[in-house]
């Protein structure tokens, strides 16, 4: 590894869905969400562009059950982790994908629902 890289990613987006939640066969957590992120500026015409940019969100294990537990469509959050790139065969044509999703390691929920509440533990 180089030893002055940083692989950081902190965005604040929307939820694209639920958090689709599962367990390896190992049985650890995992959970994947869709994230949004929105931009606008004035173009050279004086009009208002807009961009959405779709993130792909992986979590584990603590984490991954909080997700699936507390977060919903639409909610704003905070998402901290780091840049994964992984490559698979496609099983209908012969070629190789790609796809870069962001390694979750921190979710902070930026806005709750007003009547979900958070459950305490004894």
């Amino acid at each position: 590894m180089q030893k002055n890289s940083l692989n950081k990613v902190i965005l604040i987006g929307r939820l694209g869905g639920k958090p689709e939640g599962r367990y390896t066969q190992r049985g650890r957590s995992v959970v994947n969400f869709s994230l949004a992120t929105n931009e606008s500026w004035i173009n050279d015409n004086n009009k208002t562009t807009e961009h959405t940019e779709w993130h792909i969100i992986i979590a584990w294990d603590k984490l991954a059950e909080f997700a699936n537990e507390y977060l919903y469509k639409g909610q704003l959050v905070s998402v901290e982790g780091s840049l994964r790139t992984r490559s698979w065969d496609d099983k209908e044509y012969p070629i190789k994908r790609k796809s870069t999703e962001i390694l979750c390691s921190n979710i902070c929920p930026l806005e709750w629902k007003k009547e979900q509440k958070i459950k305490k533990t004894t």
